[in-house]
C-alpha cells in the first residue's frame, strides 16, 4: 500500500480502521467533510445518521476484527476491498467501500458486503 500518509488510499483506511475500533467520532472529524453523503440504503443518507450507525455497531460489537485485502486509488475515488468479522467466530464479510474525496477529505461514500459463505466450490477463496 502507498506510503505517502497524504494519498486518500492512506485517508480511507485510516477512516475504516479508526471506525472499526470503536473511535468512530475521531475517524469522522480526521477524515469526513461536514456534508458528508453515504449511499447505504438502510440509513438516511447523511454524515450524522452514519456515525450514529457505526458507534451503534463498534458499541455492540466491541471485538470486532477489520482486515484490509486491497485498496485502490484512481483521482478522487479509492476503494477498499476488507474482510470484517464482528467477532472471532464469525465468519464474516467481504466488504468494499467506495470513497470519493473532495479537498482531501471524504464527501461520498458508497459499501458493498458479501457473507463470507461456510462452504464455496470457488477453490480460489472469496479473498
Amino acid at each position: 500500500m502507498n506510503q505517502d500518509t497524504s494519498s486518500n488510499k492512506k485517508k480511507a483506511v485510516s477512516f475504516l480502521k479508526l471506525v472499526a475500533s470503536g473511535k468512530v467520532q475521531e475517524g469522522f472529524q480526521s477524515f469526513a467533510s461536514s456534508d458528508l453523503r453515504h449511499h447505504n440504503p438502510f440509513f438516511p443518507g447523511d454524515a450524522e445518521s452514519l456515525m450514529l450507525a457505526m458507534e451503534e455497531n463498534a458499541s455492540e460489537n466491541p471485538d470486532k476484527i477489520f482486515n484490509v485485502k486491497r485498496a485502490i486509488e484512481e483521482g478522487e475515488l479509492v476503494a477498499v476491498h476488507s474482510h470484517v468479522k464482528q467477532n472471532r467466530e464469525d465468519l464474516g464479510a467481504a466488504v468494499v467501500h467506495i470513497f470519493r474525496f473532495e479537498d482531501d477529505r471524504i464527501v461520498e461514500l458508497w459499501d458493498l458486503g458479501q457473507p463470507v459463505p461456510v462452504n464455496s466450490p470457488n477453490e480460489n477463496g472469496i479473498f
